[in-house]
């Protein structure tokens, strides 16, 4: 029975569609001006590990999301190449399908256009003027958020506490601060379409409103979009649909937090964001691996909370991959013992309920991937034993299976190796192309912290030579074996390190630990453990 914490009632709600076995569910898209960040991936990588997740429980979905692509800044950036609107939206819509492809993100059932739906724009707005909802100044069309009285539901807010804030228009004209246009005349060099009011094109809120009315119906089950579209977008969003149709909107309204760097909200407009194609780009991994990485990565906090972004994360994620991979080639070896084949059936079925009670727990991604974490502990201890051949491909056809929920284990091919993600090239190229002040490369000026910098400040400044190849750890000899003792306060040492930011010395333990035949393995939780 899944549960999702429901941001228009402020708690965990059983998820219960409006059709049995179908659930309708909308995402506001990209406006396509430009290329993705990884907070875009972020948002895009829930809703898509959503829709598997209602798939996987016999729901047929119907996935509908939008993208902008009549907009201000698609105006600008179309005036400085010189170029239609057109041209820039089609090269970031395609940019974006590249993008999310790389992650395994898979399309939308439906991916609606604004520009394709003027007609269903124009109606809606339509409507609302005759209902007295929203007036006309000029050739502009607004919202009137005093006639809606339950404006504020969705954010909290009280009506009277409001001002005018992002993306909403500042004008003398309207009659409250907070309302928003529905149709924007056209100005000079502007794309403009026939209207009541005459040309003109519609404003951003209302273009969702008539995509989902118009993919999905009055009322569907699930809205989603990241945090920051709560308010004023999806606030909006319901006043002028609700008042419109006299229908509840959306049942369910899911939002993902954001991913920070230094504690800050990544966004295009702080300048502190790395493009998907950029990480992918500068990457020492095939494509293939780095995708996976990062959906790990992506999936390792629950989606509600914030995110932080940084190599270190990503070299913990590529390392807890590594050994997932490791124990897949493991268990392709051929094997006659059977002496834990029965064992094996009693944690497979341990691992499905913690990996679907933790899903159905609103989207319990870490807990989830813990349960993998355990079944593969299991899995290395029942190897030791003897698992048969046919034992073997039910075990690993069981993490394929359960994986594919969340898009990992997938891969037959893995390159093992460094957990650094990018060459000292490659760092310094993107360090000349943003500069010592966007977020986590800041620290990198400072001389007298360069070396610690080096270990510490972030992806795209990690040299991929120094990181150390746990998996290439050479066969020990008795002389050079370590005690178990020795190695448990080695190990604790490295832990320290860790916490107190000195990977210089992490690594060199880990380094250490490999020379005597010790792998090391990180945990997503932030402990480690080993194994000879």
């Amino acid at each position: 029975m899944l549960k999702l914490f429901n941001t228009l009632t402020g708690r965990q709600e059983v998820f219960e569609p409006m059709e049995p076995n179908k659930v309708r569910m909308y995402v506001c898209g990209v406006t396509v001006y430009d290329y993705c960040h990884i907070g875009h991936a972020r948002s895009a990588l829930v809703f898509d590990v959503l829709r598997r997740y209602l798939e996987s429980c016999d729901y047929a979905v119907t996935f509908v999301k939008n993208f902008t692509d009549v907009d201000d800044k698609i105006i600008k950036r179309a005036n400085e190449q010189g170029v239609s609107c057109d041209v820039v939206t089609a090269k970031y819509i395609q940019a974006y399908h590249e993008d999310m492809g790389r992650l395994g993100i898979r399309m939308a059932t439906e991916e609606p256009k604004a520009t394709e739906h003027i007609v269903d724009i124009i109606q809606l707005t339509e409507q609302l003027v005759d209902k007295g909802l929203a007036y006309i100044v000029g050739g502009d069309v607004y919202f009137e958020v005093a006639k809606y009285p339950e404006y504020g539901r969705l954010s909290k807010r009280r009506l009277e506490d409001l001002q005018a804030g992002a993306r909403v228009d500042v004008d003398e004209r309207k009659r409250h601060p907070m309302d928003f246009a529905l149709w924007k005349s056209s100005k000079p060099s502007e794309p403009a379409w026939e209207s009541p009011w005459g040309p003109g094109r519609p404003g951003w809120h209302i273009e969702c409103s008539a995509m989902s009315i118009r993919h999905l119906g009055e009322t569907f089950d699930i809205h989603g979009g990241g945090m920051d579209l709560i308010f004023p977008h999806h606030e909006n969003e319901i006043a002028q649909s609700c008042g419109a149709t006299g229908k509840e909107f959306a049942r369910y309204w899911v939002h993902n937090g954001f991913v920070q760097i230094n504690k800050e909200k990544m966004s295009k407009s702080l300048g502190n964001f790395f493009t998907i194609r950029e990480i992918f780009e500068k990457s020492e991994w095939p494509e293939e691996v780095m995708g996976e990485i990062l959906r790990y990565f992506l999936l390792s906090t629950h989606y509600h909370g914030p995110l932080d972004f940084s190599d270190q994360a990503l070299r913990e994620a590529k390392s807890a991959l590594n050994g997932f991979y490791d124990l897949f080639q493991r268990l392709d070896e051929r094997e006659e013992r059977a002496l834990a084949d029965k064992e094996l059936r009693v944690r497979i079925e341990k691992c499905k309920l913690s990996f679907r009670t933790a899903m159905a727990d609103d989207l319990n991604t870490p807990v989830a991937i813990a349960a993998f974490q355990a079944f593969k502990g299991d899995v290395n201890r029942l190897l030791a034993h003897g698992l048969s051949t046919a034992a073997r491909k039910v075990a690993r056809e069981e993490f394929r299976s359960l994986g594919s929920t969340l898009g990992l284990f997938q891969l037959n091919k893995w390159k093992l190796g460094p957990t650094g993600m990018l060459s000292r090239a490659a760092a310094k190229d993107t360090e000349r192309q943003f500069g010592p002040s966007r977020g986590i490369l800041s620290e990198a000026t400072k001389k007298d912290n360069k070396e610690q910098s080096e270990q510490n400040v972030g992806f795209l400044r990690q040299s991929a030579e120094k990181d150390i190849v746990v998996h290439n750890a050479q066969p020990t000899t008795e002389a050079q074996a370590l005690a178990d003792v020795e190695i448990e306060r080695l190990l604790e040492e490295r832990n320290n390190a860790r916490r107190s930011k000195d990977f210089r010395r992490a690594d060199e333990i880990r380094k250490s630990l490999a020379e005597h035949g010790i792998i090391i393995e990180d945990k997503p939780d932030g402990t480690s453990r080993w194994k000879r």
